[in-house]
């Protein structure tokens, strides 16, 4: 379904295109004049745009030379008008009469050659890719085009950086290249205007690709307050950042992240609870201590577990269910088999995976975590695959090696891999037979050793059903599969706010919450799981500021559930008195079914699949008999 909606608003977008083409009045037969500048007109153009250029050219070349060079590939960098500034590479890709129109001053504004990449990502301001028919005059029709374009520290629209391709390379692939390129020169223009006066944090989903070129990057002053910031840092917190301060996107105190190391990830925490590692660059004239630390400061640790800080024995507290799943992971992948882990959003999944690794025989080799879902599609085979060994040189060929090259000798941790691409999980499907890895734009094979552990979410069958999932791959992930309960069927739950607290509270607080605490927190159902607790018990400590932890220092939206669920929970689950004497009203089979239902979910451990297997009903019956019983 995702798919088709996908192919449907490309179809609208290339419509439109047509439609602005014929509202310019040109038609299909339309072959419009080529530029022909003068080499002082060509300087002067090229002055103007100094910095663009240079910036480009930092990033493009050396990506070229070593990912493109085996192909017949050419790259264009235009200004915002899709006037051509320069180009690189195979100008041999079509036929002579295109020439001219890679050349220094031309044109490819939709106004003078159609529809085509370049001028249709300057109207619709994303990248895009336009397939030969796709084009509007004939004249374009031998060639495939992708674009997309590059804005500055402004969000203003300063140029588009280009690739026609003879198809050597997968299509998908050359437009996630072209959106890597332009992701690369726009950091770099952040960086080069901004970062000499202005903190820069680095942002991604782990510290494993923090380097990408797709990173996030916010630039902000000493207060706090947002510069500015790429696209990517935008689309990983869920909001533009231009304007908002440091202390309205994380969880982190502003002080915390101003005075971290700078050549040491950090892990932050958004308001809306999405957890990335960071990286901070400051300028030259701030030193790390210039903030003021705060008055309660909390005791010198992570604020979230590091992988080799992680023990089995810290991840449950007397559930015997995660330990069962906890038992059974640590035996098989010692063996090689691989693990599914199924489970909610924020049940621990990989904190269960860091703690695998911290006790099984590769604890001293790699852990790299990738989170599928967090990736741009075009951009997942080069993230995983690499482009080509040894390509580049320092931060930029860690990089190349690719995350699955990165985790050889270690484990490899697929987080969402339900939301990986199609072509990336055939892809993928091959090295897991083949114990072999092809870079992007290579032709070697390289041998790769990994244990894999994958997680999802969402049920992998039904995107199976959809098309969205191969069937032979999730056979070969699905070697075990553990589904780690909801921290509200949790038989350890009560340990387990206990322990968080011990971890985040400050120095000075008692080494317990008070009763009412504690039962608020008991009774609430956490649709976000522990990763929920966490912030809540994080957001009240720091409300409290050094003192006992209170009621009132919980969030007030979390105060309101319980005080709503306080006044619904007043009458008993079971009231005899709402049962009539009358045959047809006393239903005590009903009440026999429900006794049953919680009898069988108890030997069941919490595991709902197995329950409901058991109880002979599907998943969601058992679900609403569970919310009726006020169990979940």
């Amino acid at each position: 379904m995702k798919r088709q909606q996908e192919r449907a608003e490309y179809r609208s977008i290339i419509a439109d295109s047509w439609n602005r083409c014929i509202g310019y009045g040109l038609h299909h037969d339309h072959e419009p004049e080529p530029a022909n500048l003068d080499d002082q007109e060509r300087d002067a153009l090229e002055q103007d745009y100094e910095a663009l250029l240079s910036t480009t050219e930092t990033e493009v070349l050396p990506y070229y030379n070593n990912i493109m060079s085996n192909s017949r590939c050419l790259i264009l960098l235009t200004d915002s008008e899709a006037q051509v500034l320069k180009g690189w590479g195979d100008r041999r890709i079509t036929e002579s009469h295109l020439r001219p129109w890679f050349s220094t001053g031309a044109s490819w504004h939709e106004r003078h050659a159609g529809t085509n990449a370049i001028g249709t990502s300057i109207a619709t301001r994303s990248p895009i890719q336009v397939q030969r028919n796709e084009h509007f005059l004939k004249l374009n029709r031998s060639i495939i085009s992708s674009a997309a374009p590059i804005f500055d520290t402004d969000r203003t629209l300063v140029g588009v950086l280009s690739a026609f391709s003879d198809a050597y390379l997968p299509q998908a692939h050359t437009l996630g290249m072209v959106r890597l390129l332009s992701q690369s020169v726009e950091n770099r223009l952040i960086v080069r205007q901004l970062g000499g006066d202005h903190f820069i944090l680095t942002l991604n989903t782990t510290a494993d690709n923090i380097d990408s070129p797709w990173s996030g990057l916010i630039a902000f002053d000493q207060s706090g307050r947002v510069i500015a910031s790429n696209q990517r840092a935008d689309q990983l917190l869920g909001e533009p950042l231009s304007g908002r301060n440091l202390s309205s996107l994380f969880i982190e105190n502003r002080n915390l992240i101003l005075n971290h190391s700078h050549n040491t990830p950090i892990q932050l925490t958004t308001t809306q609870r999405v957890r990335l590692s960071g990286l901070l660059k400051r300028p030259v004239s701030v030193s790390p201590a210039v903030t003021k630390p705060s008055r309660a400061v909390p005791r010198s640790k992570s604020p979230e577990p590091t992988r080799s800080g992680v023990s089995l024995e810290e991840i449950e507290h007397g559930d015997p269910l995660v330990r069962r799943c906890a038992d059974q992971a640590c035996k098989v992948l010692e063996r090689g088999v691989p693990i599914l882990i199924c489970g909610e959003t924020g049940v621990g999944k990989e904190v269960m995976v860091k703690a695998l690794h911290g006790t099984c025989g590769r604890r001293g080799q790699p852990l790299v975590s990738v989170n599928c879902a967090a990736i741009p599609p075009e951009l997942v085979e080069s993230e995983l695959f690499g482009y080509e060994a040894g390509a580049f040189t320092g931060a930029r060929a860690q990089g190349s090696l690719g995350l699955i090259r990165k985790a050889d000798k270690g484990i490899l941790f697929l987080d969402e891999i339900g939301e990986m691409p199609l072509a990336a999980q055939s892809r993928l499907l091959r090295v897991l037979q083949e114990r072999e890895v092809t870079p992007v734009g290579s032709t070697e094979s390289i041998p790769v050793d990994i244990l894999l552990v994958s997680a999802t979410n969402r049920p992998l069958s039904d995107r199976i059903d959809s098309g969205e999932f191969r069937a032979d791959l999730y056979y070969r992930i699905n070697g075990l599969c553990l589904e780690l309960p909801p921290l509200r069927a949790r038989l350890d739950r009560a340990e387990l706010i206990r322990r968080i607290y011990q971890e985040h509270r400050d120095d000075g607080q008692p080494d317990s919450l008070n009763p009412e605490v504690i039962a608020a927190l008991e009774n609430h159902p956490w649709p976000g799981n522990i990763r929920q607790l966490v912030n809540i018990i994080r957001v009240a400590v720091a409300i409290a500021d050094g003192e006992d932890v209170q009621l009132w220092h919980l969030p007030e939206d979390f105060l309101a559930e319980y005080e709503g669920r306080r006044e619904a929970e007043q009458k008993p689950v079971f009231d005899a008195s709402s049962f009539s004497e009358s045959p047809q009203a006393n239903d005590n089979s009903s009440k026999d079914t429900m006794s049953q239902t919680l009898v069988v979910y108890r030997q069941c451990m919490g595991n709902v699949s197995r329950a409901a297997r058991e109880l002979a009903v599907s998943r969601n019956t058992l679900y609403k008999r569970l919310r009726d019983l006020g169990v979940r």
